[in-house]
């Protein structure tokens, strides 16, 4: 999806690149960034952080396609990876690429489903979504926001595969067509041993060998030397 968002990027001299200043960068209020790709060499920028962090917020997230300003140039990108800090959950660092809108990208869109399964409505069983997203190759204006997954038509034994993904034709799917999305298990139910169940399991259990123990005047015995026979008179 194509966003009217445009971020603008101040760009980064080659020493300040280190820790410390990106430090510093962070307290000013922006926080570092890389723009790559298109054939082009890579960028050290600046971006704001809270326009970074509306976009990866919005509907299309990462996958939305935005104009980065540098300057008198805009281009067109995308979020491809993103650091945050583990306590606070500031943006650390951001790293962007070039996209050419006549080339075709693969990325992972979301998978929602849809509908109410028999198998969950009328037989008592839940649904597992074993697939949430799914790799698509496409034109960048065609990325959709996500696919729909018609569950209305899952009942026991019946599997939703992602061949059954519904859209409008102009993507491929890169993920596996033959893997299962969804389907209808049955609850598992815990079952608790009564006393009497308990009582006969001990019962038919086999008994256990009998141990034999020796005792340490029997042990002494054993290990002693045979007693001298009595001196004829």
């Amino acid at each position: 999806m194509i966003s009217q968002e445009v971020v603008e990027a101040q760009p980064r001299p080659d020493a300040s690149r280190g820790k410390n200043e990106a430090r510093r960068l962070r307290v000013s209020g922006r926080v570092p960034a890389v723009v790559y790709g298109a054939k082009a060499s890579a960028q050290a920028v600046s971006v704001d952080p809270k326009q970074i962090t509306k976009i990866l917020h919005s509907e299309t997230g990462h996958n939305t396609i935005f104009d980065l300003s540098l300057g008198s140039e805009k281009t067109k990108v995308m979020i491809v990876d993103w650091q945050y800090e583990p306590i606070k959950g500031k943006l650390l660092h951001i790293d962007l690429k070039r996209i050419a809108m006549d080339q075709k990208i693969r990325v992972s869109v979301p998978i929602h489903l849809v509908g109410e399964a028999p198998g969950v409505k009328t037989e008592g069983g839940i649904m597992d979504q074993v697939l949430r997203e799914v790799e698509v190759e496409c034109l960048p204006a065609d990325i959709p926001s996500h696919l729909d997954a018609d569950v209305s038509e899952l009942t026991f034994g019946k599997v939703l595969r992602v061949s059954e993904l519904k859209h409008d034709g102009k993507l491929k799917f890169i993920t596996d067509e033959n893997q299962t999305v969804a389907h209808v298990t049955s609850v598992k139910e815990e079952v608790v041993a009564t006393p009497e169940a308990t009582a006969e399991a001990a019962a038919a259990a086999p008994a256990e060998p009998e141990v034999i123990k020796k005792g340490k005047q029997e042990t002494a015995e054993e290990g002693a030397e045979p007693a001298a026979a009595p001196a004829k008179k």
